[in-house]
């Protein structure tokens, strides 16, 4: 199948698409900010550069792109008809990249959380961001214990 687009067309596209401050990571920082946690963005000293950093929680938030990251079983994470063979292995180093990053982040005693961008749409939102709460509260918990039990 060929592209609908011309190469500029199609250039011109994929250049408008943001790595930073997409709507999704908007979603989660407002939620964040409005019930008083402060954080820091993107720490260049983390490995991986979380779009989120709860350092009072040591806690990253990682927001992923469907489409980049390869979430699966998501209509979304659809890898294009035309020019797989550049597609699949791109997708895919950076799915292996993903979860190389959280275990390395892991084994420094960071809890990281990962939001994909479907469950920031409609309905789930709201559902996505309690749930969130709940994670970055039990993470805290986890500290707790880990610190008594030294």
């Amino acid at each position: 199948m060929t592209d609908v687009h011309s190469k500029t067309i199609r250039s011109f596209n994929m250049s408008r698409i943001r790595s930073k401050d997409t709507k999704p990571e908007m979603i989660v920082r407002k939620f964040l900010h409005r019930l008083g946690f402060r954080y820091r963005l993107y720490d260049k000293r983390l490995v991986g550069k979380p779009d989120i950093v709860l350092p009072k929680y040591r806690t990253l938030i990682f927001i992923h792109g469907c489409f980049w990251h390869v979430h699966e079983n998501c209509k979304y994470a659809k890898v294009p008809a035309s020019n797989t063979e550049y597609w699949e292995p791109k997708l895919l180093k950076n799915k292996i990249k993903d979860a190389d990053h959280i275990q390395k982040l892991q084994n420094e005693g960071w809890h990281v959380i990962v939001i994909w961008e479907c469950e920031l749409k409609g309905e789930k939102t709201n559902t996505t961001l309690q749930r969130l709460i709940v994670n970055i509260v039990g993470a805290v918990e986890q500290n707790e214990v880990r610190k008594n039990n030294k």
